[in-house]
């Protein structure tokens, strides 16, 4: 995507201009221009400060002086420098201009000289601010590695490359947004990952027209995906470790990072590979097993419990006396369905209060604000301590998977299940059940040639049954 059009003329002084006109030095205190003039020739050199330590800088400008021959402004005249008398690590040469403000903007120095033509050096010396590698806080494990990706792209490609030291990964660089020109990367193997649907991916970012990324995945995903407000499932799965980000791979899928994202995004995606967790492959394949199994019924009856619930007792007259325990002894003064919605949103408020506490405080406001307004609310008759339990165990099922969209999807038609079984009764709660799987089988993810429900729709039996045992791909 080029922003800037045209190539330096090779006339110097009208270079510089056009240069000091775009990058405004004068403007912003951080955008540094540093003019020498060095065996009779003029240089210039355009750079950040905060990208660029001071003392690379400083012993770039001491070689710099020592040099004697800075070229007869010739078209090879650059290179022949870079070759011979810039001992950098990474230097490149351009005469586009795009080029070089992009470079430049992405913390690199931009090297312009009297002798050296049409053209400039590109000269890579950043050093970027970031923080450490350590364990992502919303992707734990039990057993495992113990480092997470960072905001800094180089980084993340860096933590998969020394996981999968096969020639035959690919990272394919690419540059999105107007404004943000941010970078992403497409890392896959390039004899495991379908070609044509790497292609089409490929593509898909090419042709993006979106003014900035500076949300991240977030902001990319939207950019690719047409906005349907009224449908919750997320459209990508994301990983926070390197060490899921290259199995992944490996197993022929496609990891897309974004810089200043601490996250991979994972494509192929469907809603089933949401419900598995790297614990699962650092356990021996039976407690796999078991961990995957239990995780799939705990979370999807997170959907239909209160629903169900609810259902039931309104027809308690015809309940078998097996299922008396379901009925509440003290059934609050509010009604039941009104107690559900009450209890739902009071959840999500203690959730956004310890979102926004101190640390140090969050634990204790979580549990004991939860304590207090639960026995309050019981104690002053707005609530059933039935509701409180069930409302309980959803709240604390969801976090069997790591989400939150997900959550937040399954909370959304649990409501809408709920709701229409208030309206309708048990048709309105196989009404709701209907409506969930039509926003599940119409979610738009970019899938290739699979869908949202694969490997259940098209089938395929084998990766069906590694949704839920722990079995060997090959």
């Amino acid at each position: 995507m080029e922003i800037y059009k045209g190539n330096l003329t090779g006339i110097y002084a009208e270079d510089v201009r056009k240069l000091d006109e775009i990058l405004r030095p004068d403007n912003s205190f951080d955008m540094i221009k540093r003019e020498m003039e060095i065996s009779g020739k003029r240089i210039t050199l355009y750079y950040i400060d905060g990208f660029i330590k001071g003392e690379s800088m400083q012993k770039l400008m001491t070689h710099l002086l020592s040099v004697k021959d800075y070229g007869d402004a010739s078209p090879a005249a650059a290179g022949k420098f870079a070759e011979q008398s810039l001992p950098a690590v990474e230097v490149d040469v351009s005469a586009s201009i795009d080029q070089l403000i992009l470079s430049v903007m992405s913390g690199c120095t931009a090297f312009l000289c009297e002798g050296f033509g049409p053209n400039a050096l590109i000269i890579d010396l950043r050093t970027y601010p970031a923080r450490t590698t350590e364990e992502p806080e919303n992707d734990k494990v039990m057993r495992g590695s113990r480092d997470g990706f960072v905001e800094t792209l180089i980084f993340n490609t860096a933590m998969i490359r020394r996981r999968i030291r096969d020639p035959r990964l690919t990272v394919r660089y690419l540059n999105v947004g107007t404004s943000s020109r941010t970078d992403i990367a497409l890392c896959y193997m390039e004899h495991l990952a379908d070609p044509e649907y790497v292609k089409q991916l490929t593509a898909k970012l090419e042709s993006l027209q979106t003014d900035s990324l500076v949300m991240g995945h977030q902001s990319l995903a939207e950019s690719m995906f047409s906005h349907k407000w009224y449908n919750p499932f997320p459209r990508i799965r994301s990983t926070e470790r390197p060490d899921a980000a290259s199995a992944i791979i490996l197993e022929g899928g496609i990891i897309l990072l974004c810089d200043n994202s601490p996250e991979g995004m994972i494509f192929p995606t469907s809603i089933f590979h949401f419900l598995q967790e790297t614990d699962d492959f650092y356990f021996p394949p039976l407690t796999g097993t078991y961990l995957r199994v239990l995780r799939h019924f705990i979370f999807w009856m997170t959907m239909i419990l209160t629903p169900l619930w609810y259902l039931l007792l309104r027809h308690e007259a015809i309940l078998p006396s097996w299922l008396s325990f379901i009925i509440p002894d003290d059934p609050g003064s509010l009604p039941i369905i009104l107690q559900l919605f009450l209890t739902e949103f009071a959840l999500d408020g203690l959730k956004l209060a310890s979102l926004n506490t101190p640390n140090v405080l969050s634990n204790s406001l979580s549990v004991v604000g939860g304590l207090l307004l639960g026995d309050f609310a019981v104690t002053v008759g707005w609530l059933s301590p039935d509701v409180i339990f069930y409302m309980a165990f959803a709240a604390i099922a969801n976090f069997t998977q790591s989400s939150y969209e997900l959550g937040f999807a399954f909370k959304y038609l649990r409501m809408l299940i709920l709701l229409l079984t208030a309206l309708f009764d048990i048709w309105g709660f196989i009404l709701g059940i209907i409506l969930a799987l039509t926003l599940v089988a119409t979610n738009t993810t970019f899938n290739g040639k699979f869908s949202y429900l694969y490997p259940l729709i098209p089938f395929d039996g084998k990766a069906f049954a590694r949704l839920f045992f722990r079995l060997k791909k090959r």
